[in-house]
C-alpha cells in the first residue's frame, strides 16, 4: 500500500470516528418541562400583616366625614357658629331608630361645616351624614378605587412617614375614607318680631327704632371631597403645611400563620391549590384556602396539617374550558 492511499484511509477513519461519536453522545440539556418539581418546601408559622401604602401631604385644617352609626333616620340639630377651636365634642344630631336615638357628635378639636344628606333622611350605617374641619394639621391622602375597598373593612393601624422628615409615628384616623359631598349650613330661624303698638292709644310707647344690621361673615359650607384618609400626628411631631408623606396602613394581621412559599401554591385571594409529597414520593394535589400574603408567603387558612412537604414550583392551574360558539380550530389540508 502505498503512503498516498495509507494516509487517505485514515483520514476517512477519523471522520467516521468523529461523526459516530457526536451522534451517539448525550443530547445537549435543555429547560426542564413546565411543572416539573425542581426543590421542596415546608410550612412554617409567622406573623402576617396585609399592608396598602398611600402617598400623602401635610394639610392644614383638613374636611373629613362622620358616618351614620347605624341604620335610621338622621335629625339634625342646630349647631350655633363656634369660635375657636372646641375643647368639647359639638351634638350636630342624632340617628333614630326603634324609638331611640343615637348621637352623632363632632369630635373636641374641630367644628361643624355642614349637613350631607337632608333632615329626616332614612340613612344606613356608614353612610357620610356629617362633615368636619379639624383645627390644625393632619395628613391627607388620596385613595383610588381599587384602594378604598381594601381599606373599607377594618383599619388595624395606621402610620406616617414625612419626606425627609420625622417619622414613623401612628397616626390617628379622622371620620371615614368615603367621598364627601358638598355640605350645607341651614340658615338660624328669624327673630321672633315684635308686635306694633297701637297708634290710638295714648299710653302706647314708640315703636323702637330698627337697628342697622352688622355685617357678619356667613358660615362657610365644605366643599365636596374625593376618597381620602385624613389622619393627625402626636402632638409632639412637627408639621410643615404641604410637606409630603407616606401613610402605611394596616388592614389585616395573622398572628402565627401557617404559611408556605408563593412558588408553591396555585391560586390567589381565597381558594387555592398545592402538590403534596409523601414520604413514599407519591403526589396529590389538596386545595387549599389562601389567607394573607407579603409577597413572599402566603398564608394557608386551611386544608393542610402543617407537616406536609409541598413542591416547588405548585400545581398548574386547568385551563379554562372552551367558549361555547367560539371560533372553531382550523382544519388541516
Amino acid at each position: 500500500m502505498t503512503t498516498r492511499l495509507r494516509a487517505a484511509l485514515i483520514a476517512v477513519l477519523i471522520t467516521t470516528a468523529g461523526c459516530s461519536a457526536t451522534d451517539s453522545g448525550s443530547p445537549t440539556p435543555g429547560l426542564a418541562e413546565r411543572g416539573t418539581t425542581m426543590t421542596t418546601a415546608k410550612l412554617t408559622r409567622q406573623d402576617l400583616n396585609n399592608k396598602v401604602s398611600l402617598t400623602g401631604k401635610v394639610t392644614l385644617n383638613p374636611i373629613f366625614g362622620l358616618v351614620a352609626p347605624l341604620d335610621g333616620q338622621i335629625r339634625y340639630v342646630e349647631v350655633k357658629e363656634q369660635t375657636g377651636t372646641p375643647t368639647k365634642p359639638t351634638r350636630a344630631g342624632a340617628v333614630w331608630a326603634a324609638g331611640k336615638p343615637t348621637n352623632v357628635d363632632v369630635p373636641a378639636g374641630s367644628v361643624f361645616t355642614g349637613r350631607l344628606v337632608g333632615d329626616k333622611t332614612s340613612v344606613t350605617a356608614g353612610m357620610p351624614i356629617v362633615s368636619a374641619k379639624y383645627g390644625g394639621y393632619g395628613i391627607v391622602a388620596d385613595i383610588d378605587g381599587a384602594q378604598a375597598y381594601q381599606l373599607s373593612d377594618t383599619l388595624t393601624s395606621v402610620r406616617a412617614q414625612i419626606k425627609s422628615g420625622p417619622g414613623p409615628f401612628d397616626c390617628a384616623v379622622l371620620g371615614t375614607i368615603a367621598a364627601l359631598p358638598a355640605g350645607t349650613i341651614p340658615e338660624p330661624p328669624a327673630p321672633p318680631v315684635a308686635p306694633q303698638p297701637n297708634p290710638a292709644d295714648p299710653n302706647a310707647k314708640p315703636a323702637p327704632q330698627p337697628q342697622p344690621e352688622q355685617p357678619k361673615n356667613p358660615r362657610q359650607p365644605s366643599e365636596a371631597t374625593g376618597m381620602r384618609l385624613v389622619c393627625t400626628a402626636p402632638a409632639d411631631v412637627k408639621l410643615i403645611n404641604g410637606a409630603a408623606a407616606t401613610i402605611e396602613v394596616v388592614t389585616e394581621s395573622a398572628k402565627g400563620a401557617l404559611v408556605a412559599p408563593v412558588e408553591a401554591v396555585a391560586g390567589k385571594q381565597g381558594a387555592g391549590k398545592v402538590e403534596v409529597i409523601g414520604a413514599d414520593g407519591a403526589r396529590q394535589v389538596k386545595d387549599v384556602v389562601l389567607g394573607l400574603t407579603d409577597g413572599r408567603v402566603v398564608q394557608i387558612k386551611s386544608g393542610l396539617t402543617g407537616d406536609e412537604t409541598l413542591a416547588v414550583p405548585g400545581p398548574n392551574l386547568p385551563p379554562a374550558p372552551p367558549q361555547q360558539g367560539g371560533p372553531s380550530p382550523a382544519m388541516g389540508g
